[in-house]
């Protein structure tokens, strides 16, 4: 008799079961430190829990946002450098959910691949574990799916999902009046927007991700993945404050598309562009591409991560609150009747 070949295993298929499950146990530290109240299990089950009641609401709403990282991932698998892009898939969604007044309460990723590699995927949760305690919010399950054949060696995708709440009544924008003032929070650069847009300049320039950086320290790789700056813990200080009429994330579309997203019907803003210096990056994507000056305002944040726009009388004290929370605040404007943005002064 003839000896039997052995049957076919998941793991000859591409899908190695065992390290799916060492990731989960590298990355169960990680998440554990995430911890806030309301967190009522640890990763490894089939859903994750949150008791609203434990995180002190009374009359919740719940708001949810989703988001992934963009073609920024890009020229993190080609360095390497995958250890803040977690960062920017927290930030991408958070910084969202606190436009609504939400207080970010958990978050969830997916992270795809072609053949997981266990200390590459650990460090992408790292990140997003990084990114939810610097906004207070637990992470608290996720997927990973190795996926054989949908990937290219080496290539990765992201996503996060984000739930938090407000009590019944405190959703922003709210009260938006002609006159409000607009203060702007700083960014930290290119943030995760426009990635397709930057890949090409850099490759229109000529320059390598291991290039010196023209307009900064280090190699152009690793300035371009400064990581998206979370703006949560500190806006949402502003508004328990009292007097922030609303708060807009300057993502896709700069500020000449966001902005207005916050503004109620017959409402625009003026806007001082000689209030603020263009960080060195967005001048040399500009120069690399000349690119005008109205084209830049609707692709990238220039400088300006978040706008808290709020009553006139409370300016002062407000910005004064969020520069002892660390940020760097800018007047740059005002709540005006009409329609659509209005800019003066220059940026370029």
């Amino acid at each position: 008799m003839s000896e039997k070949k052995p049957g076919l295993t998941y793991a000859d298929a591409g899908v190695d079961i065992d390290a799916g499950n060492a990731l989960v146990e590298r990355i169960k530290p990680a998440a554990k430190r995430t911890q806030r109240p309301g967190t009522m299990s640890g990763l490894g089950g089939f859903g994750a829990l949150f008791d609203l009641k434990a995180a002190g609401y009374s009359d919740p709403i719940l708001v949810g946002a989703t988001d992934g990282v963009g073609t920024k991932l890009r020229i993190a698998i080609d360095t390497g450098n995958v250890d803040t892009i977690g960062i920017d898939l927290v930030a991408m969604c958070v910084n969202d959910l606190v436009c609504q007044g939400a207080e970010p309460l958990f978050f969830l990723d997916y992270f795809a691949t072609g053949k997981l590699e266990v200390d590459q995927a650990a460090r992408i949760v790292e990140g997003i574990a990084e990114g939810c305690a610097q906004s207070g919010c637990a992470l608290i399950g996720g997927e990973t799916a190795e996926m054989p054949g949908m990937y290219s060696e080496g290539d990765f995708d992201l996503a996060g999902f984000a739930v938090g709440a407000m009590e019944r009544g405190s959703d922003l924008p709210s009260g938006v009046a002609e006159g409000d003032v607009l203060l702007g929070l700083g960014s930290n650069g290119v943030h995760s927007n426009g990635y397709s847009f930057v890949r090409k300049v850099v490759e229109m320039s000529g320059l390598g991700w291991e290039a010196d950086c023209p307009f900064g320290e280090g190699t152009l790789g690793a300035a371009l993945l400064a990581p998206t700056r979370l703006y949560v813990k500190q806006c949402l200080a502003a508004v328990r404050a009292g007097g922030v009429h609303a708060l807009a994330h300057i993502t896709g579309g700069g500020l000449t598309e966001n902005l207005p997203r916050v503004l109620p019907e017959g409402m625009g803003a003026k806007i001082d562009l000689d209030s603020w210096e263009l960080p060195g990056v967005f001048r040399w994507l500009a120069e690399t591409a000349a690119m005008e000056e109205r084209e830049l305002l609707k692709t990238f944040n220039c400088g300006i991560g978040m706008i808290v726009v709020v009553a006139a009388e409370r300016a002062d004290e407000i910005a004064a609150l969020l520069a002892a929370e660390g940020e760097q605040v800018t007047r740059i404007g005002t709540v005006t009747a009409g329609e659509g943005v209005a800019y003066e002064g220059r940026l370029l």
